[in-house]
């Protein structure tokens, strides 16, 4: 029996034409819609791109102080990106993005979760023991 290695599988072109179908399916579901439009809600608000470098300026700053075991500063610096996620959060559109994300996440474990569960449905694995190689100085 021939045996390939992940990078040698090969894909049948029918599989590939409906995952992409599937993918195109996908992408046109509101949840999608909706995570678009406030991905580029988010995008273009100034005050929230400013507060996400603030956020990110913030936590490399607390790496950096975690390097040098100074957890003074590390707690100080954590409490700031606390209150900065805080800040983030009180957006609508942060949160409306956030949950758009999550559901887009679950709608993708689902699909793949039912394509997992009808495959291993069709494919009858035998459970059996392996027997021992035999010895050849028996």
């Amino acid at each position: 029996m021939e045996s390939y290695s992940k990078t040698d599988l090969i894909v049948r072109d029918d599989i590939m034409a409906k995952a992409k179908e599937l993918a195109h399916l996908i992408s046109t579901t509101d949840e999608v819609l909706m995570f678009q439009k406030a991905e580029k809600q988010v995008q273009s608000n100034t005050e929230i791109q400013d507060l996400i470098k603030l956020i990110k300026k913030r936590q490399k700053e607390a790496v950096a102080f975690e390097r040098f075991q100074n957890q003074k500063m590390v707690d100080k610096i954590n409490g700031e990106l606390e209150e900065l996620q805080d800040k983030l959060d009180d957006y609508p559109i942060v949160t409306q993005f956030k949950q758009t994300q999550e559901d887009i996440n679950y709608l993708l474990q689902l699909v793949v979760g039912v394509i997992r569960d009808t495959v291993s449905e069709k494919i009858q694995v035998e459970e059996g023991s392996v027997e021992p190689a035999s010895n050849c100085s028996d």
